[in-house]
């Protein structure tokens, strides 16, 4: 299931299917197994109502979830451009050609940044992943090296900025991995297909129109939920706005 999830039309399309099944199924076990009596009908409509109001509260909970996610991921690419583009300018408190050198990799850093966010490509992220790495490392070695030849208060205050850098692609990472569970998602397919089983039980006739009208509409909930939820399958996507606008002030892209 995780890796339905991260393919929203994929996840609407299981849906469909798989809810206009499970009405199919309860209808024929209302026809053929298990006779829905007179005066059963009432009691039945109660347990079919109360069950698609708790899907519907369930699928309240997983779509804040998924908003709060996509916010969180939002809110730490436009600190991670804060934070490179205020070491940007703090370098200038070192030596001039130590400061180069740290410009230079943080422009660098900066386009495998843009990159992180752009690409969907899972091979393609290992690398930049790797490259990203490579670059914090350089960036770190660069600036413990000028800070402890001259142990000054400007200098621990840009070593105290690439901490920031460093640091706010950590928790950028932490923010994609943050996703609704997969618990979660699979306590709203067993309610939605038990709601849509106790639909095809409880109608008095086979009506394909009816049996397929709550699978779309159960279904257009979850793809969106889905599509919020991932970072890199769905159509709604964190874009790097402040990260490409901090690129081209320092003429990276």
């Amino acid at each position: 299931m995780s890796r339905i999830v991260d393919h929203p039309f994929l996840v609407f399309a299981v849906s469909v299917v798989a809810l206009w099944l499970s009405a199919y199924v309860g209808d024929f076990i209302s026809k053929q197994v298990l006779p829905l009596r007179k005066g059963e009908r009432d009691y039945f409509g109660v347990i079919l109502t109360a069950s698609l109001t708790l899907l519907a509260l369930i699928i309240g909970f997983s779509f804040a979830m998924a908003i709060s996610r996509y916010d969180q991921r939002k809110a730490y690419e436009e600190a991670e451009a804060n934070a490179i583009g205020t070491e940007y300018v703090r370098v200038d408190l070192f030596p001039a050609a130590d400061a180069a050198r740290v410009r230079e990799l943080l422009r660098k850093y900066l386009d495998q940044r843009l990159l992180f966010y752009e690409t969907r490509d899972e091979h393609r992220l290992a690398e930049i992943e790797a490259s990203t790495a490579q670059l914090q490392g350089d960036l770190w070695s660069t600036v413990q090296r000028v800070a402890a030849a001259q142990p000054t208060p400007l200098a621990a205050l840009t070593v105290s900025g690439m901490n920031d850098v460093l640091n706010s692609e950590g928790y950028t990472q932490a923010a994609w991995w943050n996703r609704i569970p997969i618990a979660a998602w699979a306590l709203m397919a067993a309610i939605a297909v038990s709601c849509s089983l106790l639909l095809g039980y409880a109608a008095p006739e086979t009506d394909v129109l009816l049996f397929l009208v709550l699978p779309i509409i159960l279904a257009i909930p979850l793809f969106l939920i889905a599509d919020i939820d991932s970072p890199r399958g769905g159509v709604i996507r964190v874009l790097p706005h402040n990260l490409e606008r901090l690129a081209h002030s320092l003429n990276v892209r």
